[in-house]
């Protein structure tokens, strides 16, 4: 699979948690020491993770678009993205999305999760 296969599969997963609101699915997709910068004060691990997304409205849903990709090492690749985070009772929150994969055994895990909002040009 090439780097941007990976991220597409990782980031999948992660959106159909998001979007079933299933913060413990969410969870799956990070490493055991993942630092996670979301909107709050950031976290580490999963159940950081779950935490968080079991704090956000029901029917908030994600869609992402992959801007750049790299592959930093055998076992690392980099991606960012422009994600919008939609919600039933407010407007949509464009903000963009830096994560590191690390590949552990067989599998492909977020060990560190940025989102940042962006002044629009």
């Amino acid at each position: 699979m090439t780097e941007l296969d990976i991220l597409h599969t990782v980031l999948d997963e992660w959106k159909t948690g998001v979007d079933a609101h299933e913060p413990k699915r969410v969870a799956s997709t990070f490493t055991d020491d993942a630092i996670f910068q979301g909107l709050h004060p950031y976290g580490v691990g999963p159940d950081d993770v779950a935490e968080y997304y079991d704090s956000q409205p029901l029917g908030m849903s994600a869609s992402y678009r992959i801007v750049e990709h790299r592959r930093l090492a055998d076992d690392l690749i980099l991606g960012y993205a422009a994600v919008d985070f939609s919600f039933t009772d407010r407007p949509t929150l464009p903000l963009y999305l830096s994560v590191i994969l690390r590949q552990v055994g067989d599998s492909w895990l977020i060990a560190h999760y940025q989102v940042s909002r962006l002044p629009e040009a």
